[in-house]
């Protein structure tokens, strides 16, 4: 809890804030509307008004957004790659500057780097979001509560996630494209989509075993998380053709992923699978000393990937994003093919610098 003077200087301080972008707002071409409200609209322009829908109504962007923020935690990739630089971005792996992985690096060369963001698990940081006075805060890959939303919309209007899939489980295609309207670029947006599934139906057509067998994604956090059918990283593997486990999702429930329990570790059995892990060599070696992991045919044929996850390649294949798929599937595919070909001996390699 905040002291009565932090607190009471943090409430003044956001006042003024609030008290700024009122007048701001009274002059912008920008609304947010919920269930409750709607929006007036400005004069419409080549590509604007657009109206999107999410979790909680709908917001309604007036004009091009120059000022973005992106509280998405992987929704930086999709505004690069539609060729605009972010002002704010939020900080969720590898510790980049401007928060923009090597994989989207080039998209913002030249640019002003944008000030990272953090979220500390209380939520976004709001004063600090309001102080880059952005007109658009896109929120797409995320988890705004409505409570977070309501505060942010004071701001600019606020794209959230959108209600049909989970938390966080939002398609990188749907991200794609939802980003794509609010900036004006849907037809770019479509492009880049059907390039980057283009990639991967032909990264699956070359290995017709991947359709013949089943995979999953796992991290030995707390004991073995596993990753659902909502998933951007099952998604992938799912896209390469490969089928996940029939009981996935009836153990973990209506959520992104969860633990699993000893007794459901046959979950794990596949025809591959994909250890997303700190140290490669250690939690190899700490998974093998599980019994009950060690005698499975997936761990005793060795049809197993292993990716540090503090690695740049860790942390494209946890951004699943337009612009790291490329790089990952660069990277994973060679692996997956070694982990089923259908001979134990065949070591898995490490992946392509």
């Amino acid at each position: 809890m905040l002291g009565s003077l932090r607190g009471t200087r943090l409430a003044a301080a956001l006042a003024s804030v609030l008290m700024l972008f009122s007048t701001v707002a009274a002059c912008g071409s920008s609304g947010s509307t919920d269930d409750a409200g709607s929006a007036k609209p400005a004069a419409p322009g080549k590509a604007w008004p657009v109206t999107i829908a999410h979790k909680y109504g709908s917001t309604t962007i007036t004009s091009e957004p120059r000022r973005i923020v992106t509280v998405g935690l992987t929704d930086q990739d999709a505004v690069l790659a539609l060729g605009k630089v972010p002002v704010g971005t939020t900080e969720w792996l590898g510790g980049y500057k401007g928060a923009i992985g090597p994989w989207a690096a080039g998209k913002a060369a030249g640019a002003t780097t944008p000030t990272v963001l953090k979220d500390t698990g209380t939520g976004p940081q709001t004063e600090k979001i309001a102080a880059l006075r952005p007109d658009l805060i896109l929120a797409v890959y995320g988890g705004l509560t409505k409570a977070q939303y309501t505060t942010l919309s004071k701001f600019a209007p606020v794209v959230a996630q959108p209600k049909e899939y989970n938390d966080f489980g939002v398609p990188w295609q749907k991200q794609t494209e939802i980003i794509g309207k609010a900036l004006g670029q849907e037809s770019k947006a479509e492009s880049l989509v059907s390039g980057v599934e283009a990639d991967i139906k032909a990264a699956a057509a070359k290995n017709p075993a991947f359709a013949k067998s089943t995979a999953v994604m796992a991290t030995p956090y707390e004991g073995i998380f596993v990753f659902g059918s909502q998933d951007p990283r099952s998604r992938l593997l799912t896209g390469l053709g490969f089928t996940l486990p029939a009981d996935l999702d009836k153990v973990i429930g209506d959520e992104f992923g969860a633990n699993i329990s000893k007794e459901r570790t046959d979950l794990l059995d596949t025809g591959a699978i994909v250890w997303i892990v700190s140290d490669t060599a250690k939690d190899e070696a700490k998974l093998h000393k599980d019994a009950l992991y060690a005698d499975l045919k997936v761990a005793r044929q060795n049809r197993e990937v292993y990716i540090k996850e503090t690695s740049d390649y860790g942390n494209a294949v946890s951004f699943v994003s337009v612009l790291s798929l490329p790089y990952m599937l660069d990277r994973l595919v060679p692996q997956l093919a070694a982990a089923v070909d259908g001979d134990p001996a065949t070591k898995v390699p490490a992946p392509a610098a």
